[in-house]
């Protein structure tokens, strides 16, 4: 047996006597190092176990992130939409005050964006056109094309605000209120169920409701036929003619000058109708257009 290095004497309480263990030197070193590599092992083990819940605290984190992320990602969407859909309109609007101001500016012959070019007008004020257009797919870039589209606007509204006969003469409203039940265009014949052109709007409205001029002009015509019934016809100059037909009566006289909004009759069901309305017609030079290109409202 080799040299003994350590002993452990263990006395118990309620006995007498003792008794002796012995270690051999290798032994408690073996025993040092297992208590090391124990000690090793234990500390890498709290140390994953405390990495893995800082881990997940920083997961967690990243995690509300990314959903608030995903939220403004969402709102910017909508945003964009909301813009997109201004601009289109803020477009069509501008489109209708080139054609009810006479002229063709170069912004209604482009999309926007679409160039810089610009238009002088008669007396020499000059129009801009829009810039061209900024690199699609930002937040910023939509709403720089809506600020062009309103910077153009508003050169337009301010060139045609002396422009006040012209537009005061130009058709842009509608004739009453109600429900637009036909468009201009082909359809078929509610009495005959043919294909038929319809050369104006149907407006369905209370009997009785007032029928307003949609600008000022002269009355040069009221008749009665079987097809329009009861109708009205107002010149408003530069080859631009109105007719209200199917009223129930009358409430002007040829030749009587009346304003925009002006009541000239009721809406009725006289001709061939059936039942109450207003066809609404708008003809420039003889050629009857679509009354929507100039309704402003």
């Amino acid at each position: 047996m080799g040299k003994k290095h350590l002993s452990l004497i263990i006395v118990p309480h309620n006995k007498s006597g003792y008794r002796t263990l012995s270690f051999s030197e290798r032994f408690v070193r073996n025993a040092k190092w297992g208590v090391v590599v124990l000690g090793v092992l234990l500390f890498g083990v709290i140390g994953d176990y405390v990495r893995v819940r800082i881990n997940g605290v920083g997961l967690k984190s990243l995690a509300a992130e990314n959903a608030k992320q995903r939220e403004r990602l969402s709102e910017y969407e909508v945003s964009i939409s909301n813009l997109e859909k201004q601009i289109r309109d803020l477009d069509e609007y501008r489109k209708k005050i080139n054609l009810l101001a006479g002229v063709r500016s170069p912004d209604e012959l482009k999309e926007v964006g679409g160039g810089g070019r610009s238009y002088t007008p008669p007396d020499g004020q000059v129009i801009p056109g829009l810039p061209p257009s900024v690199a699609p797919g930002s937040l910023k870039s939509v709403e720089l094309r809506a600020d062009d589209v309103k910077k153009n606007l508003e050169k337009l509204v301010t060139f045609f605000q002396n422009q006040t006969t012209l537009l005061s003469t130009t058709p842009s409203i509608y004739p009453t209120a109600g429900l637009l039940t036909s468009y201009f265009g082909w359809r078929h014949d509610p009495f005959t169920g043919k294909q038929q052109f319809h050369y104006g709007l149907d407006i369905a409205s209370v009997l009785g409701n007032s029928v307003v001029a949609t600008a000022d002009g002269v009355v040069i015509a009221t008749n009665t036929d079987q097809s329009m019934g009861r109708s009205v016809q107002i010149s408003h100059g530069l080859g631009i003619l109105t007719v209200y037909g199917h009223l129930n009566k009358f409430n002007c006289r040829v030749g009587q000058k009346v304003k925009r909004g002006d009541v000239i009759g009721e809406v009725g069901n006289s001709g061939r109708a059936l039942g109450p309305h207003v066809h609404y017609e708008v003809r420039v030079n003889g050629t009857t257009v679509n009354p929507l290109t100039y309704i402003m409202e």
